[in-house]
């Protein structure tokens, strides 16, 4: 499994790097914080709404995140288990980001 650190976030971003967010909090936490042009699926949706992703460009990197880096890695692990070829989990959640990155970013 595949982590990257925020850093590493924003260094693809700045480089205008192809890439899916994948926000996989609940709606509640989404609304609280989250990352610009991200896709929200909870976790626990996720199985379910799977299909929502299959239209993904391949060479398009998924980085999944949540609070500090859990539920992203179990979303990353299934979703490499599901075909998704180029996906990692943002170690540290969009706390870190906050933290380090960006201290616009409420955190909670």
């Amino acid at each position: 499994m595949t982590e990257i650190t925020v850093e590493d976030l924003r260094d693809l971003r700045a480089r205008g790097e192809k890439l899916l967010l994948l926000d996989v909090r609940q709606t509640w936490e989404h609304e609280l914080a989250r990352l610009p042009e991200d896709v929200l699926i909870p976790l626990n949706e996720l199985p379910a709404r799977l299909e929502e992703l299959g239209e993904l460009d391949h060479s398009q990197l998924v980085i999944c995140y949540c609070h500090h880096g859990i539920r992203s890695l179990n979303a990353a692990a299934f979703l490499e288990r599901n075909g998704v070829a180029r996906v990692a989990s943002l170690a540290g959640g969009i706390d870190a980001w906050s933290q380090l990155i960006d201290p616009a970013v409420p955190r909670y």
